[in-house]
């Protein structure tokens, strides 16, 4: 890292509220997210000098764009805030933290406003699954596929049977730990589900076959939510610090990051990597860079982690990935326990996006936000005890925009 970048603060909506049957709109969503976390990291809106706005197919579920343009209705003071979007499917979130970063540390601005956001509980299942299938190349894959993603998910965990073999027991498992996580948490979509042993199994009648390996509970869900979080330069936290009456130390901060782009066919990623040690070389890449620029070694010197898992075996594979097994041996950490809440290395505390929802263009910015709760003590019920390092990983695609970064405090 060139120079720090501070957390100040932020917001998660409520992931279980559907905002379209509340006849309220994304402007609504935008406006709850910016408002309380305004109140959250203690600032103004005309301390905000920039703001970057996360966000997939705002389009396609609502019609608008344009979406940087809310700022200014948020509150007067916000209006003339140089704004901007980016999209990168699922990882949106991230790219626009990522903008956020470079904007902070170009020392052009010094405290920005980043909002990832998607409203997609307005239209039927079905039209939720088509658009979100803007992110394959379309025309090209998933041609035969009913459910785009399951089955581009489905593809990846037959290479990883292929490669190494594979049990759905443990893609079971990962599932039973992110929605148990999920309980804890009160902004959790999930968090008032009853779910039993047989949701989780191979099980037709309660745990149906969405295509191929990819059952109900192996997915995670379609989420109307917004999450927000304040970035600061150094010089600019320090100066909120001493206002607040904080010491700059209790403050989050971005240690590292990685960011990689991988050709977008999943075959063509697949092949690519036939002969290579990680499924997904790019993805290993964008977690050892974060690790790199925050100057740890890998996930022996993380606390928790929180990942993509938009399906069970994006999970498996990010375990690997992130360098808590070797690649092949993702299932040790799941049969030992050691990815559980009370685990040497929790994944998911927070519930992940299975337990706590997946509203697309935020989850990026809802994964800085909650690995900031963990290594300031702020977590509540999903606290991992002791927290000082927290890895997270982003993905949009089929491990297409990888985004990666490692959040903790100095003690």
């Amino acid at each position: 890292m060139s120079k720090d970048i501070y957390i100040l603060g932020g917001h998660q909506t409520d992931f279980a509220r559907n905002y379209n049957r509340e006849d309220l709109t994304i402007f609504d969503l935008f406006a709850d997210s910016v408002r309380h976390g305004l109140d959250d990291a203690s600032l103004d809106p005309k301390d905000v000098e920039v703001a970057h706005v996360g966000n997939f197919v705002g389009e396609l579920f609502t019609g608008q764009g344009m979406l940087g343009g809310f700022m200014g209705h948020v509150h007067p003071d916000l209006a003339g805030v140089p704004a901007s979007r980016h999209e990168g499917a699922c990882a949106s979130g991230s790219l626009a933290a990522l903008a956020a970063m470079a904007d902070l540390e170009s020392s052009r601005y010094d405290l920005a406003c980043v909002v990832g956001i998607e409203f997609m509980r307005n239209v039927p299942g079905k039209d939720a699954a088509d658009n979100l299938g803007a992110a394959i190349w379309v025309g090209e894959e998933a041609k035969d596929a009913t459910f785009i993603w399951p089955a581009m998910f489905s593809d990846m965990a037959e290479e990883v049977d292929r490669r190494h073999g594979l049990n759905h027991d443990h893609l079971a498992e990962i599932a039973k730990i992110n929605f148990a996580n999920a309980k804890r948490n009160p902004l959790a979509q999930t968090r008032g589900w009853t779910l039993t042993d047989e949701h989780f199994a191979e099980d037709d009648e309660v745990n149906p076959v969405v295509e191929g390996w990819m059952r109900r509970h192996d997915c995670s869900q379609i989420t109307d939510g917004a999450a927000v979080v304040f970035l600061a330069s150094e010089e600019r936290a320090a100066a909120h610090a001493k206002k607040v009456g904080r010491p700059l130390e209790s403050f989050a901060k971005i240690k590292g990051w990685g960011h990689t782009t991988a050709p977008m066919l999943m075959a063509t990623k697949l092949e690519d990597s036939r002969e290579a040690d990680y499924l997904l070389p790019w993805t290993r890449k964008a977690i050892t860079d974060a690790y790199r620029r925050a100057g740890i070694q890998g996930a022996e010197d993380l606390d928790a982690i929180e990942t993509h898992d938009c399906f069970t075996v994006n999970e498996y594979v990010a375990i690997e990935h992130f360098g808590i097994t070797a690649p092949g041996e993702a299932w040790k950490a799941i049969e030992d326990g050691r990815i559980a809440h009370g685990g040497s290395i929790p994944v998911n505390p927070s519930g992940g996006l299975m337990g706590i929802g997946h509203p697309v263009g935020a989850t990026g910015v809802r994964m800085l936000l909650d690995a900031a709760k963990q290594v300031t003590g702020t977590a509540r019920d999903c606290q991992v005890e002791g927290a000082q390092n927290i890895g997270t990983f982003n993905v949009g695609g089929s491990g297409t925009t990888n985004c990666s970064f490692v959040v903790g405090v100095d003690r």
